[in-house]
């Protein structure tokens, strides 16, 4: 199989969309570094802060509701480049706004591009995939999120200490942003990476699936031609796709309707939500803070987060070696289960550190076994089944369907933390965490089949009947 395919090229395609992953990772971990500066400099209550963090995710829902349509009517390619435009605004809009609701408008505009471009990115490195690598690749696009992960994480740790230090910069506005109010440096350093994965989208070409919908056979198969290098192979992924196309003529809402269809569409729509109950996005956006509850400084809390992001990037390259290998199914049953044993880890050490001291260092142990484990299942392997389990006439609006309940639970997450924090305590609200993991780790085993190893039209076909 490896002679018959551009192995470097294909590579090449699914780097340039995964830097989607990046700027999806970034703009939602920068975050947890600027919250404690924006709620003192804007005497932020709980419901404010919470707001705060969730304000883009309401713009990342409205980008789902939109992004399945906008890449069907007018392409992945010019999608992704509309969310490259609305990174590059929010990052630069966020480092110089005036004052809290200009603030909370960039987030969401940067929102708006996270919803985006989590739908598109996998769903076009899957297009333009071979079955074969189509999971490790794939999993490029979460590698990417995770890296992006670190990128904040480092970022907002070096800004800060440079912040605390004796520097002073002669320009007002570069010491506010590296100075005096970090946090503007913290969500404006986006720029750099968005303007970058906007010229870079340019060197790609549109994915041929799409094309084929759209009726260009020639251009699709250009595009085939550069990622085959027999033309035997091109011709038969022509035929599986044009097949599989023309046997249905109902439009797409029609197929939404159907009863195997929409069966497909809901065991999405569950996987996507309740993998949002589980822990892992309150312990991304709210993980400094728990570590300050629990006796760390703000600079430690902040190195603890970083380490975060080490073993999540990491534990995220261990999965994409092994994606294919192992099967989707097997990484979440041993994934969650070792997420169950984690959060059930914590919730204890919050209960006994209240009566009998307790050094920290298991917490931040307790928390990097519950990443590792988050990492190497659901986080891994949800994109992967998101982008590849939907027939192709309705890929990008099915997948528009799961990303916004995805969205919907991530902004719950990140608007009810802090009161459940507050109310359920620590322990109560990571054990309610690892109760959630429960129905999970039970629909993955009855409800979707294996899809390692099978070409998407062979998934479809297998779907339906």
């Amino acid at each position: 199989m490896e002679t018959k395919i551009n192995f470097g090229y294909l590579v090449f395609l699914s780097v340039v969309a995964a830097l989607g992953g990046f700027l999806f990772g970034y703009d939602t971990a920068v975050i947890s570094g600027t919250i404690a500066q924006v709620t003192q400099l804007f005497q932020l209550d709980s419901m404010q802060q919470g707001w705060y963090v969730g304000c883009a995710l309401v713009g990342s829902i409205a980008g789902v509701f939109i992004a399945g349509i906008l890449s069907d009517m007018s392409g992945r390619k010019r999608t992704m480049i509309f969310s490259a435009v609305l990174f590059s605004a929010s990052a630069v809009g966020c480092a110089f706004s005036a004052d809290f609701n200009q603030l909370v408008i960039y987030r969401i505009i940067g929102g708006v591009g996270i919803g985006i471009v989590s739908i598109v990115s996998p769903l076009y490195i899957s297009e333009v995939s071979v079955a074969t690598y189509r999971g490790r690749l794939v999993s490029l696009y979460q590698v990417a999120i995770t890296v992006g992960f670190l990128g904040a994480y480092i970022t907002n740790y070096f800004l800060l200490r440079l912040g605390e230090g004796d520097i002073f910069f002669v320009n007002s506005w570069i010491n506010r942003l590296f100075v005096s109010e970090v946090w503007r440096g913290m969500l404006g350093m986006e720029t750099f990476p968005a303007l970058l994965f906007l010229v870079v989208i340019y060197f790609i070409p549109e994915s041929p699936r799409w094309l084929l919908l759209k009726g260009k056979e020639t251009e699709a198969s250009s595009v085939f031609s550069g990622i085959y290098r027999d033309p035997g192979e091109v011709e038969r992924q022509l035929r599986d796709t044009l097949s599989v196309i023309r046997s249905e003529s109902k439009s797409e809402w029609s197929l939404l309707f159907k009863p195997a269809i929409l069966r497909i569409v809901l065991i999405g729509v569950c996987i996507a939500l309740l993998g949002q109950f589980m822990g892992v996005n309150a312990v991304l956006y709210y993980g400094p803070s728990i570590f300050e509850s629990a006796g760390l400084s703000g600079g430690d809390s902040l190195f603890s987060q970083v380490l975060i992001g080490v073993v999540n990037m990491l534990t995220s390259i261990f999965a994409l070696v092994i994606i294919d290998r192992v099967g989707r199914k097997k990484l979440v049953y041993y994934g969650v289960s070792g997420m169950i044993v984690s959060l059930l880890l914590i919730g204890g050490y919050f209960i006994l550190s209240s009566s009998v001291p307790i050094s920290s260092l298991f917490l931040l142990a307790f928390f990097l076994c519950y990443i590792f484990c988050c990492a190497v299942s659901i986080c891994a392997v949800v994109w992967v089944l998101l982008s590849e389990m939907y027939p192709a006439k309705i890929r990008g609006l099915a997948m528009s369907i799961a990303g916004f309940a995805l969205w919907v639970g991530t902004y719950l997450i990140g608007q009810l933390t802090p009161w459940m924090l507050q109310t359920l305590t620590p322990s109560g609200t990571f054990f309610l965490f690892a109760i959630m993991c429960i129905p999970y780790i039970l629909i993955i085993w009855k409800l979707i089949p294996e899809t390692t190893g099978k070409s998407l039209e062979e998934i479809e076909q297998n779907w339906i009947k």
